[in-house]
């Protein structure tokens, strides 16, 4: 039997569940690319700063960390779902740094799961995204809010 519609709507989240969201390899071409165009401190451009800042190396931003988390959670779910954007972050948070030849994997942990109260079509996710590089450290989170469909209304 074939499915109709997308995958995940607002029903299919549950307090407490952990979804994968897939892992990426970081080279230093593109976190050099990245930085030059949003964000050119030296650390994440210069391979030699880098050496010579707190860091001891070239860093990805962590712009560069959360857009990438971002496009790991469109591969894995949002693609595929009735999400309807999302009215912000409350929480972001860069542990450690990412540096070249990291390979980062993304889950996201539900929260909470609210019907609106005004419009019955839909509902608010709070999530926790959680980010480790290859050593299983944390190196970063984010909390914010999804809007999600309803498959029925």
């Amino acid at each position: 039997m074939a499915l109709t519609g997308p995958r995940y709507a607002f029903e299919d989240f549950t307090v407490g569940s952990v979804m994968p969201c897939g892992s990426r390899t970081v080279t230093a071409e593109e976190i050099v690319a990245f930085a030059r165009q949003f964000d050119p401190q030296p650390f994440h451009v210069d391979e030699e700063a880098g050496k010579r800042s707190i860091y001891g190396s070239l860093i990805a931003s962590g712009w560069h960390t959360a857009s990438m988390v971002m496009r790991m959670g469109c591969d894995a779910y949002l693609l595929d779902s009735t999400s309807s954007g999302s009215p912000g972050v409350d929480q972001l948070r860069w542990i450690k740094p990412v540096r070249p030849g990291d390979t980062i994997r993304a889950e996201l942990l539900t929260l909470e799961v609210r019907p609106s109260k005004s419009k019955p079509d839909r509902g608010v996710v709070t999530t926790e995204w959680r980010v480790y590089n290859q050593n299983d450290e944390l190196i970063m989170t984010m909390r914010g809010m999804g809007l999600f469909l309803r498959r029925t209304a």
